[in-house]
């Protein structure tokens, strides 16, 4: 009956439209058809087909029914109007309380046409409902954002415990019994989806920069990578380390019957107020089963600002003369997970003018940016860096930007291009910044074309910052202090901070981080060290001689800043 009710309903709506010739009677046909074959509500399926748009549709039901109709996104609703509605309703009927007045209830509603919703909210509040319309897209994303936040993990549990072994658990757990029919129903049993969902939001809630998913021989663990350190969040039944894979395989439109390769894909969540979230996945086969690594990019987080990363003012100006030469190479090294990519795309940024054409060549592309033309890298078609390069080089370009050198062949067309009239902005993998000389040599590159082509090198990390709320003075051994390589004339001198723990850090006593620099100049004096052989070690103290900050120096300063700890000192740089 229920169903027969939705049906009339939307039969009415895709009438209406038919009428107002905001649609065709062929699109509406097809819409219907692809409605069938989908479960989703007509209006949706419009939108997704092109056919008609969200805003466009909910202003003509707005007009349709005389009804106000109301922008979700940009609404804070007050969580004690949330409750005045049971979840189940709220999912069911797919309408949101808004706001209450007294005896009156505002609930946001995709088809106002539903009487039979609102008879229903009506008995369950026991209050007069007035009814406001949003598109279906705003208020899945409000259920979403509001209800699905609200849950924790000890209730998601629950749902495991009282469900029965056959609705979670796969035909076997040996690898050979599995087949695609049980990895998809696992896959999308309701609590596997809310037990993911939640992970997924929990983690962007806490600031996490990866989420780990591991199989062990006996249990199933996840962490979360928040401020560069792992912390394990939940174990989850072992038993559902097939469920979860398949779920997120799914989510990210990889095979979930592949189970014995590597493979990379890509979520992306709308979060409201237009906030989306990407979730970089990466699935490798390991001993007990799949580990999944997610990535969570969020656009709205990255820092375009070269002032605020942690340059020091002196180290900042060098760094902007050396990008703001119209040709030679800039590059910045570090392990993964220390800021390159931000610094780099900062630097695109403060290059992105109208009058200049750049191009880069990334592997994944992380963010997009606008006026910058970014190419995705396809091995397996043979679309590498080098490839990239080449194709950059017959396009007219001033600023060319490589993800990665990783062999002689990026390395030697990136340094021709160095040296024909273009920026080249890349990455390399190595412990500092004299360091990078080397690795460039022994790829095969000869001394005088590293000398003409560099013009700057810079290595980076990432130190953890005290927590701002609890923040804290502490008194460090004094000789932990000249250990760590402050000068002992300046040990009486020193303020020292650690946060004590607190709701805002997770009691962790670190809340974000900031970058350290060693950023090393090629001057005259130094290009003169590469033609002549110079050691990584000569190279350094040279560097060193003329003002080069190292990254241990750097980060001493930070901590004289108040900013980090002695800890974090030790724990991310190697002593001069």
């Amino acid at each position: 009956m229920a169903d027969d009710r939705k049906s009339g309903n939307q039969n009415r709506l895709g009438e209406l439209l038919v009428r107002e010739n905001l649609i065709s009677p062929l699109q509406l046909a097809k819409a219907m058809e692809s409605q069938r074959a989908t479960g989703t509500k007509l209006g949706a399926q419009l939108a997704k087909l092109g056919y008609v748009d969200e805003n466009e549709l909910t202003q003509f039901l707005s007009k349709q029914y005389s009804v106000p109709a109301i922008n979700l996104a940009d609404f804070e609703i007050d969580p004690e109007v949330l409750k005045v509605i049971p979840r189940e309703l709220v999912v069911r009927h797919q309408a949101i309380p808004v706001s209450k007045a007294g005896n009156t209830l505002i609930v946001a509603m995709a088809d106002p046409s539903n009487i039979f919703a609102v008879d229903d909210i009506k008995f369950v509040t026991n209050l007069t409902i007035d009814v406001v319309v949003a598109s279906e897209q705003a208020i899945s994303e409000a259920i979403e954002r509001y209800y699905t936040a609200n849950v924790t993990f000890d209730d998601v549990m629950v749902d495991f415990n009282e469900s029965s072994e056959e609705g979670v658990e796969l035909a076997g757990d040996v690898d050979e019994d599995l087949n695609i029919l049980d990895l998809e129903k696992s896959a999308g049993d309701a609590p596997v989806v809310k037990l993911v969902n939640l992970v997924l939001l929990d983690a962007i809630r806490k600031g996490a920069s990866d989420i780990h998913i591991e199989p062990y021989e006996k249990q199933l663990r996840i962490r979360y990578r928040i401020d560069g350190m792992l912390y394990e969040v939940m174990k989850p039944p072992l038993r559902l380390k097939h469920a979860i894979t398949s779920r997120l395989k799914i989510m990210a439109n990889l095979d979930i019957a592949e189970r014995r390769l590597p493979q990379d894909g890509r979520i992306k969540l709308k979060l409201g107020k237009g906030k989306e979230m990407d979730f970089r996945v990466s699935i490798c086969p390991v001993l007990w089963g799949e580990k999944t690594v997610m990535r969570l990019l969020d656009k709205s987080n990255l820092q375009l600002d070269m002032t605020k990363l942690g340059f020091e003012e002196r180290i900042l100006r060098d760094f902007k003369a050396s990008i703001e030469k119209p040709y030679g190479m800039i590059l910045i090294t570090g392990p993964t997970g220390s800021g390159k990519t931000t610094t780099l795309y900062s630097t695109l940024s403060e290059l992105n003018k109208t009058s200049h054409n750049i191009s880069t060549a990334e592997d994944p592309i992380e963010y997009n940016l606008y006026g910058i033309n970014q190419v995705q890298m396809h091995e397996e078609i043979g679309l590498n860096f080098a490839a990239s390069l080449r194709c950059f080089l017959r396009q007219d370009p001033d600023v060319i930007m490589v993800g990665e050198i990783r062999d002689f062949e990026t390395a030697e067309i990136a340094v021709k291009a160095a040296l024909t009239g273009h920026l080249v902005l890349s990455t390399l993998h190595t412990n500092d910044a004299p360091s990078t000389v080397s690795r460039l040599l022994n790829m095969g590159i000869e001394p005088f074309l590293v000398a003409s082509s560099v013009n700057l090198i810079g290595a980076q990390r990432l130190l953890r910052k005290v927590c701002y709320e609890c923040k804290a003075p502490f008194e460090v051994p004094r000789q932990q202090l000249i250990d760590v390589g402050i000068p002992p004339e300046e040990v009486a001198d020193i303020k020292a901070f650690k946060g004590t723990g607190c709701r805002i850090c997770n009691n962790t006593g670190y809340k974000g981080r900031i970058a350290v620099y060693e950023i090393m100049i090629f001057n005259e004096e130094l290009k003169e060290f590469v033609l002549n052989g110079a050691s990584t070690l000569e190279l350094k103290r040279e560097a060193v001689r003329q003002g080069m900050k190292t990254l241990r120096a750097s980060a001493i300063t930070k901590f004289k800043e108040g900013m980090t700890t002695i800890d974090e000192i030790v724990r991310v740089t190697a002593p001069d």
